[in-house]
């Protein structure tokens, strides 16, 4: 049995062909599928059935996908639901805004959907993933990261991270000092070799930087090739 078994996806979609599709294929997978076409509806799902990923359109009836999104993430329980979002390539402005409400990746319409199915195994993989027997646990000043817990602290305070935050943050915490390119932080932390744009790192290091100030000076960004973190 596969890991995806045991895995529940909740696809948003309100067009019946693309989400027909969809299904049929993460299904074929051997995942379970929740289906909602408004978003409204995705809300409830959410919250009464507890997904494991959430697929979720932008253009929805009721509630478009950026709400959705953005109460998702209210959610303290949802936290680190990933959650990847469908958009049509005239709507990248509000992709960049998908991924500054708490998005963990997106996938441009038309998309096969093979390629779909292994970007949600690649999401569910890396929070899969055990930590290390080397290292569970790294500290940066008063930041504390417990991989064990998948819990981040500042002092005494936790902060709440989305998984894709708390994974690029981890692989900053291994590698002080050095230069960590955004092809490479998308294929260790997204888990897959990606071919189009490198916003999404950029996106998601400002998340961090805004959760976490100490991060704002600490956060180097490299010019033409990506960030490091400072050694102190």
């Amino acid at each position: 049995m596969t890991a995806s078994n045991s895995k529940k996806v909740l696809v948003v979609e309100d067009e019946r062909e693309i989400l027909q599709l969809v299904t049929h294929y993460l299904e074929k997978e051997g995942f379970r599928v929740l289906t909602a076409t408004t978003g409204i509806e995705a809300l409830k799902k959410v919250n009464n059935e507890k997904p494991d990923l959430l697929l979720l359109d932008l253009m929805l009836p009721e509630m478009d996908g950026l709400e959705v999104c953005k109460r998702v993430r209210a959610m303290p329980e949802a936290a680190m639901l990933p959650i990847i979002m469908l958009t049509a390539k005239a709507e990248e402005s509000d992709t960049i805004v998908g991924l500054e409400l708490g998005a963990d990746d997106y996938v441009t319409k038309p998309f096969s959907p093979k390629a779909l199915v292994a970007r949600a195994k690649a999401l569910l993989r890396r929070l899969e993933r055990a930590p290390s027997a080397e290292t569970t646990h790294y500290r940066y000043g008063p930041l504390a990261m417990d991989l064990g817990r998948h819990e981040v602290r500042f002092g005494e305070k936790e902060v709440l991270l989305t998984a894709k935050e708390f994974g690029l943050l981890e692989h900053l915490l291994r590698n002080p000092g050095r230069v960590l390119t955004r092809d490479v932080l998308l294929n260790t932390v997204w888990g897959y070799d990606y071919y189009g744009t490198t916003r999404t790192v950029d996106v998601h290091i400002r998340r961090l930087k805004q959760k976490l100030p100490l991060l704002d000076e600490a956060i180097v960004s490299v010019k033409s090739l990506g960030y490091k973190l400072k050694e102190l």
